[in-house]
């Protein structure tokens, strides 16, 4: 007990409390080799109240309970009273912090502010590494990132100051691996404005991808809600060993779910394949299960975790978590809504693509299927990095088959580029020579950024239009992504899988059985890569690149620019008028696939993504128009004229006419981009009428006040003419579970009336009627 109440003191005395913290300077770091980890007052005696409230839960619930339920239900506002029903009931939660990358952050510190709050009321950080477009290399591709985005970074660094958030600087890393290396720890509760924020469930925490407002919420002290969600096991048995790696876990799991199969549900691995896999390998298959619908994934607390902390600079965490471990793994018996069961021992390396993350190909067999389906198989650029595979041991590994390749006079016969996770990776792997093999291979080595993943790529080496294959490390991989080129037919796979195919040239290559040919003739195969999973050495901690905000920042200004097209300080949405919504043009009804990169664009437009005005100018234009197969041509209906989706949306606004967008299945899947709720709610519309919505985008656009519903029978989809008016019906009878009427005006006179379904609760309802989340936020505080 000494011992216990000894290392809770030291944990005090890290953590701090109130608004305070630890910040070790980059001297001290060298001189003590500590590593840069920047403890919060995330409440770590949180686990004396984690334990707390899963006591009462299974008191109430009388049942084993999953280790997902026990963090997310350890994390409710009443555990007394709160009513859980898997896939039903909505919960109100205490999510311990809150981190927002640079893109997201601007319209959530916008929505803050608008809030009239004083200071965050949760330990919040900013992280810049969205907006640092990959041209020449790192160096020059951060100095020039800070040079274009410095109105932002300026924006971003005086908010938080100003309001409490710790800053992030550019150069410093991707926000996921920086929460792995810092905030992530077993049995945390985080919530992050990026959809790959489920990355930390490879340190055993519950970290969930949100909208800005969802954030502006937790920040705001109000209980966050989130729909309970359903648990499907993953069971793993055998070891990982040879070519097979932690990406090719998850990159199965996505060919059996499929991209919508995890919808509404927490995948929540386990069994004795765990143990066999590194934490920053589980991040890696927590990370992707975004591309699947989660909610989050999680590990169970084991030997590999602790590892990792005390490796960061957290050995206290790791020996308080050692003593509540019983919290931080699943009860015997508890049950799960569905169970999938993968054998490591025989599971093979795999490679998913193209244009969408759940094609999943053994690759022994990507090169048949490539040449029976007409894909490119000469590979152009191969792609690894990313916060999905940025860890030191997925550079070791990368670097383990480059080094093979040079030894026998080889390079890589595609262009290659490496983006480390954080400002410690790079230190790391150019301190312990992986950097230089990579180089020396053929590699560009990028900023600590998201870079080409998330559409920052300056690409030149083929046009648009131009047909190509280039193969990632990457979680994403619908049209147009990385580059811009719609005719990209870009695959995911591991980071030694891209290195292989980038020295073959070709995706018609196994590693695994097929030889590579030396410049004297020699044939030989690759040996199966190895990389450590953690530096022998402490991580080497790179340039400081936190800004810590002061203890009092009340007497800080926030500038922004009335004349700035970067920046916009936010109008309050208008009110429901207390009537239904009648005579509502359809602006577009939406052909297939429609993810967030449809509805609101990345790559050159995530400069606006402060500015809602400007950056509503990409509304939809990457949606196909059911009328006639195009992208950004639809039909004016006051002029009859065709023009571009945002300039027909604009027309009907100023001529006061509302309107409504139809979609198809998953709609709104992808990333947590509230941008594509915010656009079509500034330019007039009212709801989005669809088969199915992705979790994230449905929560996003009831915090707006529009109207996401759901057929009541998907086949109603193709009773939708692209020139109906609908009215929508029953809004003055708004309630949870309660239908609502869709009455169609056809052009030839006729009228059809069809049942939508919706999933608001009351407390969003009430979102709806004041205009939004953020209208009925003000409203309370009066």
């Amino acid at each position: 007990m000494a011992t216990y109440c000894l290392t809770v003191a030291r944990l005090q005395l890290a953590l701090g409390h109130g608004a305070r913290r630890l910040h070790i300077s980059t001297a001290y770091r060298a001189k003590a080799k500590v590593s840069m980890s920047r403890f919060e007052p995330t409440s770590f005696i949180s686990y004396e109240k984690l334990q707390s409230n899963i006591d009462i839960v299974r008191k109430r619930l009388n049942r084993p309970l999953t280790l997902s339920e026990k963090i997310v239900y350890g994390h409710l506002d009443d555990p007394h009273n709160q009513e859980i029903d898997r896939g039903r009931t909505y919960l109100r939660l205490r999510p311990d912090r809150v981190a927002m990358q640079d893109a997201t952050a601007q319209m959530a510190m916008l929505q803050f502010i608008s809030s009239g709050l004083p200071k965050v009321a949760v330990p919040s950080t900013i992280h810049c590494d969205h907006l640092i477009e990959a041209q020449v290399g790192g160096l020059e591709d951060l100095a020039r990132a800070k040079d274009v985005n410095h109105e932002v970074y300026n924006f971003l660094s005086s908010a938080g100051a100003k309001y409490g958030v710790g800053f992030w600087k550019p150069g410093s890393g991707i926000i996921h691996q920086i929460i792995l290396e810092n905030y992530a720890y077993p049995g945390v509760m985080l919530i992050g404005t990026d959809s790959h924020t489920p990355n930390g469930g490879g340190l055993g925490s519950i970290c969930i991808g949100v909208g800005g407002a969802d954030a502006v919420d937790v920040m705001a002290g109000i209980p966050w809600e989130l729909k309970c969600p359903n648990v499907i096991g993953v069971k793993l048995t055998g070891t990982l060993s040879g070519w097979t790696s932690p990406k090719d876990v998850i990159l199965k799991v996505a060919g059996i779910l499929t991209v919508k199969g995890g919808t509404g549900a927490i995948i929540e691995y386990h069994g004795p394949g765990v143990d066999s896999i590194s934490c920053t390998g589980m991040a890696t298959i927590c990370n992707m299960g975004a591309e699947i619908g989660a909610t989050t994934s999680v590990f169970p607390y084991n030997h590999r975790m602790r590892t990792y902390l005390k490796k960061t600079g957290r050995a206290e965490i790791a020996a308080v978590a050692d003593e509540y471990s019983d919290l931080l793994v699943p009860d015997q018996g508890c049950e799960y809504d569905q169970i999938i069961e993968l054998n490591l021992d025989e599971l093979k390396p795999h490679i998913n693509g193209p244009f969408t993350p759940d094609l999943a190909h053994p690759v022994s067999e990507v090169g048949a299927a490539a040449q029976k389906n007409g894909w490119p198989l000469e590979v152009k650029v191969g792609l690894i990095g990313s916060c999905t595979n940025s860890s030191y041991e997925d550079m070791g590994r990368a670097a383990s088959v480059a080094k093979q390749a040079l030894d026998k006079g080889l390079k890589c016969k595609a262009q290659f580029t490496v983006t480390p996770g954080s400002e410690q990776i790079r230190a790391t792997i150019e301190r312990d020579g992986y950097s230089k093999i990579l180089g020396d291979v053929g590699g560009v080595v990028l900023a600590n950024a998201c870079g080409p993943c998330i559409g920052q790529w300056d690409r030149r080496d083929v046009k648009k239009g131009e047909k190509n294959t280039i193969v990632t490390s990457y979680n994403r991989n619908f049209t147009a992504r990385n580059d811009a080129n719609p005719a990209t037919h870009a695959f995911v796979t591991s980071p030694e899988i891209v290195t292989a195919l980038a020295i073959a040239g070709t995706l018609n290559f196994n590693p695994e059985t097929d030889y590579l040919t030396t410049p004297s003739g020699e044939k030989f195969k690759l040996e199966p890569p190895n990389g450590d999973e953690l530096p022998s050495r402490d991580f080497d901690p790179g340039q400081d690149t936190y800004q810590h905000p002061p203890a009092d920042g009340s007497s800080l200004k926030v500038d922004v620019n009335p004349q700035s097209n970067r920046l916009q300080l936010l109008e309050p949405f208008d009110k429901w008028h207390r009537n239904d919504l009648e005579n509502m043009q359809v602006l577009i009804k939406v052909k297939g696939k429609c993810t967030t990169d449809h509805i609101s664009a990345a790559g050159p437009w995530l400069k606006f993504r402060g500015h809602l005005d400007n950056i509503s100018n990409n509304m939809l234009i990457g949606a196909v128009n059911s009328e006639n197969d195009a992208v950004n041509k639809i039909k004016n209906h006051l002029t009859g004229e065709y023009g571009g989706v945002p300039d027909v949306a604009r027309h009907y606004k100023a001529n006061g006419i509302s309107w409504v967008v139809v979609g198809d299945d998953n709609y709104g899947e992808g990333s947590s981009r509230e941008h594509a709720a915010l656009e079509p709610r500034h330019l007039g519309g009212r709801a989005i009428i669809v088969k199915s919505f992705a979790r994230i985008h449905e929560t996003n656009l009831k915090k707006q006040g529009l109207l996401p519903l759901t057929f009541n029978n998907p086949s109603d989809y193709d009773k939708i003419r692209p020139d109906d008016k609908i009215s929508i019906r029953g809004l003055k009878s708004f309630a949870p579970g309660k239908p609502l009427t869709a009455v169609l005006k056809h052009s030839d006179g006729t009228e059809e009336t069809l049942q939508l379904n919706h999933s608001f609760n009351e407390t969003q309802i009430q979102w709806f009627q004041a205009g939004s989340a953020l209208n009925r936020m003000k409203e309370m505080q009066h």
